[in-house]
């Protein structure tokens, strides 16, 4: 894809880049709603992701080709957000980088992505790091990688309007090829990675409800983490963040706070948990068990987080049905988007032919399924 990339922005601008980034998108395995509640997740990268080549140029104006067609962007109004327009991830980012004291210059890019849009592979990440790191080569701006993780964050948060946490730049941007990876979202670090089993794949499975999570309940249900925070630490003046209560913790305080907020908090307490369960049964080979756990989140996020949807219900009920699966769950916001199916790898094709024909009688819409490597994190070329 890079080359292909490279070549489109030759044809395009009539010289080769100065610099191609890519930086892929990312599939949240366990761990859901646990990022901005100070938690862990374990997350992938995949093989799926975005290419930006780019050339600085004189002036303010920079053009951006993409999909065939030119588009602008005007240094001297990045503030002005446009509903539905995605180069507003792009004046977000700039705006970001000025905050932390960049002097980014115009510039000529080529942008393209395999990354599906509003599906829960988080294609917003993956054009802010891919953009972040063309950018970075090019007018020589210095910031760590949890910095980088924090400027696509504050796009989110500030310019986009979503409370976001730091799950989908940081799986980006730290992902290693056929790991899974332990974030730890207090510290902002990689805590480890842990290797996949030989011989087990992860299946994709798009709903094709389009998720748009800053118009969704998602900060609606981070308002409930904080609320549950709030309740708790009237008791546990200790507690800093949902991180730090565990399910019996929870139990005490359940008649001190709203029962939506209970819920909200249950869910989160049980997914860090089962985050590090993963781990140990990863580690000692344990796939089955394992599996069982994505089970068990997907139950959570349904009856407790209230995230899911009629469709992504449906694919993890037939998930169940289906020889060669050992588990599958909802991935990312929810609301819609993609369900993640834990199938042996020898079984995956013939898998997904018969989870499309049960999704397509169940609920008369037809998914889009994919095979999906583990990949590398966010690099320049």
């Amino acid at each position: 894809m890079s080359n292909a990339n490279i070549e489109a922005f030759k044809a395009r601008f009539g010289a080769l880049p100065a610099v191609c980034a890519i930086a892929p998108g990312r599939l949240e395995v366990l761990g859901n709603h646990t990022d901005y509640n100070e938690g862990f997740v374990l997350s992938t990268a995949v093989d799926r992701a975005t290419t930006v080549s780019m050339s600085p140029v004189e002036g303010t104006v920079c053009t951006i080709h993409e999909n065939g067609k030119d588009c602008t962007l005007d240094l001297n109004d990045l503030t002005t957000y446009v509903k539905g327009d995605w180069r507003n991830y792009l004046k977000g980012l700039i705006l970001e980088l000025q905050k932390r004291g960049a002097k980014i210059g115009a510039f000529n890019a080529e942008l393209s992505s395999t990354v599906p849009l509003s599906a829960g592979m988080s294609s917003s990440a993956a054009l802010e790091m891919a953009f972040g790191f063309a950018l970075k080569t090019i007018f020589k701006i210095e910031l760590s990688l949890p910095d980088w993780a924090r400027a696509g964050q504050g796009v989110e948060n500030n310019f986009m309007g979503l409370k976001s946490g730091l799950l989908d730049q940081f799986s980006s941007l730290y992902g290693k090829k056929d790991s899974l990876i332990l974030c730890d979202f207090r510290t902002v670090e990689v805590l480890k990675t842990v290797s996949m089993p030989a011989g087990w794949s992860m299946v994709v499975a798009n709903t094709m409800v389009k998720h748009n999570l800053v118009e969704s309940d998602y900060n609606l249900r981070r308002q409930s983490c904080e609320n549950a925070l709030a309740a708790i630490q009237k008791k546990y003046p200790a507690v800093k963040a949902l991180r730090d209560v565990d399910s019996a913790m929870l139990e005490s305080c359940k008649d001190d706070m709203d029962i939506t907020d209970w819920k909200r908090a249950k869910h989160v307490v049980g997914e860090d948990e089962r985050v590090m369960q993963g781990v140990k049964l990863l580690e000692a080979g344990d796939i089955r068990a394992f599996g069982a756990l994505l089970f068990a989140s997907h139950e959570s996020s349904r009856d407790m987080f209230e995230n899911s949807c009629t469709e992504l219900d449906a694919l993890v009920e037939i998930a169940k049905t289906l020889p060669g699966c050992a588990g599958a769950r909802l991935s990312g916001g929810g609301f819609g988007g993609i369900s993640i199916h834990l199938v042996e790898s020898d079984q995956a094709e013939q898998y997904c032919e018969r989870l499309k024909t049960a999704y397509k009688t169940m609920t008369g819409k037809v998914a889009e399924t994919l095979i999906c490597g583990i990949g590398d994190g966010a690099r320049v070329l």
